[in-house]
C-alpha cells in the first residue's frame, strides 16, 4: 500500500512525520510524493491555534472531494488524521467529518501499519487511538528523512505539566516524558555518520528534561562533547525553568548556537497570572538578563499572545514595555483564540474584541520589526562562521545559511558546498536577514 502525508505546525509535528514515515516504510508500505497515487492519505495535525485548524479543516473538504472522484474510478483510499487535532477532537472529528477513516493521537503511531491493514479489510471501519502514554514511545525509532540533509530533529521530551490556561499541548500530547539519554546519543552519533552538520533537539518545554540522574544541562553538554563537529540548537525553553548551568554549558560549548527562545506570551503580570505562567514581567526580564551577562551576544526570540482574556490597554503596554527593554532578535506573534477544552476556553471571558486584537498585534508586529532590524545591524562588519543551508528561494544566486546565533545570512554562491562552514563578512541587512560575502571556506 502506498501513503501519503503532509504536515502541519510546529517542527515537533515535522519530526513526528518522520517517525511516522519510518514505522510504516518498516511495515513495507510505500511512500509516495503524490495525492492521487495514495492508498492512504495521513495529515499530521496541529491544533495550538484557530488559524492551523481552520486551514487543516479546508484541506480535509478538499481531500473529500478527491476521495468522492476516485471513487468513481473504483480506487478506494482512506484519509486519516493525526497528531495533535487527532487527539483533541477525537470522535467528534469522525462525527463532523464522515468520511475520515483514521483518527491517531500523537502517541499511538505504532499502531498504524496494522490499523491501516485493517481498514483493508474491513473498508467499512473506523479505525481510533488516541490514547495518551506515561512514558516516551518512539525511543528506538530512528525518523527516515528529516528537514534536509544538513539539519536533523531529534525529539528528547514529549508533552507538558505546566497546564497554562490557554493551552491544550497536555490535553493533546499529554504529560511531560523524557528519552533515554542513551537513545538520543545513539541518534546523534547517526546522524553524525550520515553526514548531518547541526541538530535540533525539541520538547514543548526542554528545560523540564529529566531522566534520572541527568537534566537537560547535562544531557546538552553530554551531547556537545559526543559530536563535537555537529552544531546543536534546542527549543523551546520555559522562562522560569532556565538555569545559570543551563546557560554556562551553552557558553562552554563552541558548537552550541547562542540562542535562546523564550516565550514571554504577555509583558502583564496580571495576564501573566491569568494564563498561570509561572513567573512576572520583571522575572522575566531578570532571566533575560543573567543570559545577557553570561552570553552578551546571545541571541534571544520569544512568542507573544495579544488580546487574551480580559487584557487591557495597560496590559498591552506592559507587552510593548518588556519588548522595548529586551529587544527580541525575533517573535511568533499571535492574536488569541480560544482553544476548546483549555481552562480559558471554560472559566475565562474571551472579551477582548476581534478588531482590537487586530490593531495590538499589529503594533507588536511593527515594534518587533524594528527590533529584529536593529538587531541584525549589530552583526554589520562581523566575520561570522556560517553553515550553508541551501540556495536562497528568493535568487537562487546566492546561498543561504546560518551563523551561530541562528540568524540567516544571505551571500552569493561561490564554489563552497552545501553543508560546509564558511566565513563570511556581514556587509549589510534587511528586515528579516543578513547580506554578507565569503571570505573563506573552513
Amino acid at each position: 500500500m502506498k501513503f501519503y502525508i503532509e504536515t502541519y505546525g510546529c517542527q515537533m509535528n515535522i519530526y513526528d512525520s518522520e517517525i511516522i514515515c519510518s514505522i510504516l516504510l518498516k511495515a513495507g508500505f510505500i511512500k509516495t510524493s503524490t495525492l492521487k497515487k495514495a492508498d492512504i492519505i495521513l495529515l499530521n495535525t496541529c491544533a495550538i491555534r484557530a488559524k492551523p485548524e481552520q486551514k487543516i479543516l479546508n484541506r480535509l473538504m478538499k481531500i473529500r472531494c478527491l476521495k468522492s472522484k476516485l471513487k468513481k474510478t473504483n480506487k478506494q483510499i482512506k484519509i486519516g488524521i493525526v497528531g495533535c487535532l487527532a487527539t483533541h477532537y477525537k470522535k467528534q472529528t469522525l462525527e463532523k467529518f464522515n468520511f475520515i477513516d483514521l483518527i491517531v493521537g500523537p502517541d499511538s503511531y505504532k499502531n498504524l501499519p496494522k490499523m491501516i491493514k485493517k481498514l483493508k479489510k474491513e473498508p467499512k471501519k473506523k479505525e481510533i487511538d488516541v490514547r495518551l502514554a506515561n512514558q516516551e514511545k518512539y525511543t528506538k525509532i530512528i525518523p527516515s528523512g528529516l528537514i534536509n540533509r544538513i539539519s536533523a530533529l531529534i525529539s528528547i521530551i514529549r508533552g507538558c505539566d505546566n497546564m497554562c490556561t490557554f493551552c491544550i499541548v497536555p490535553f493533546s500530547r499529554g504529560r511531560e516524558k523524557s528519552r533515554n539519554p542513551n537513545s538520543i546519543l545513539k541518534e546523534c552519533k547517526i546522524l553524525y555518520k550520515k553526514g548531518y552538520k547541526e541538530i535540533i533537539l525539541l520538547g514543548q518545554n526542554v528545560d523540564s528534561y529529566f531522566f534520572k540522574p541527568l537534566k537537560f544541562f547535562q544531557l546538552l553538554e553530554l551531547i556537545a562533547l559526543t559530536v563535537p563537529l555537529m552544531r546543536i540548537r534546542f527549543l523551546t525553553s520555559y522562562p522560569s525553568n532556565i538555569s545559570k548551568n543551563l546557560v554556562e554549558v551553552v557558553k562552554k560549548h563552541s558548537n552550541i548556537s547562542k540562542h535562546f527562545h523564550i516565550p514571554l506570551q504577555s509583558g502583564s503580570t496580571r495576564i501573566l497570572a491569568l494564563m498561570r505562567r509561572k513567573y512576572s514581567g520583571e522575572e522575566f526580564l531578570l532571566i533575560i538578563k543573567m543570559i545577557q551577562n553570561i552570553i552578551p551576544d546571545c541571541s534571544i526570540s520569544s512568542d507573544i499572545i495579544t488580546g487574551f482574556c480580559t487584557e487591557t490597554q495597560e496590559d498591552h503596554r506592559e507587552t510593548l514595555r518588556i519588548m522595548n527593554r529586551i529587544k527580541f532578535n525575533f517573535s511568533y506573534m499571535f492574536k488569541y483564540s480560544s482553544r476548546q477544552g483549555t481552562y480559558a476556553e471554560r472559566k475565562l471571558k474571551d472579551d477582548v474584541p476581534n478588531i482590537l486584537k487586530i490593531r495590538r498585534l499589529n503594533e507588536i508586529i511593527s515594534l518587533q520589526k524594528a527590533h529584529s532590524f536593529y538587531r541584525l545591524k549589530e552583526n554589520i562588519g562581523k566575520i561570522q562562521n556560517v553553515l550553508i543551508e541551501g540556495i536562497s528561494k528568493k535568487d537562487d544566486k546566492y546561498y543561504y545559511g546560518r551563523n551561530y546565533k541562528n540568524d540567516i545570512i544571505v551571500f552569493p554562491k561561490t564554489t563552497s558546498k552545501i553543508g560546509s562552514y564558511n566565513r563570511i563578512k556581514i556587509i549589510n541587512s534587511t528586515f528579516t536577514t543578513l547580506i554578507g560575502v565569503l571570505t573563506a571556506e573552513i
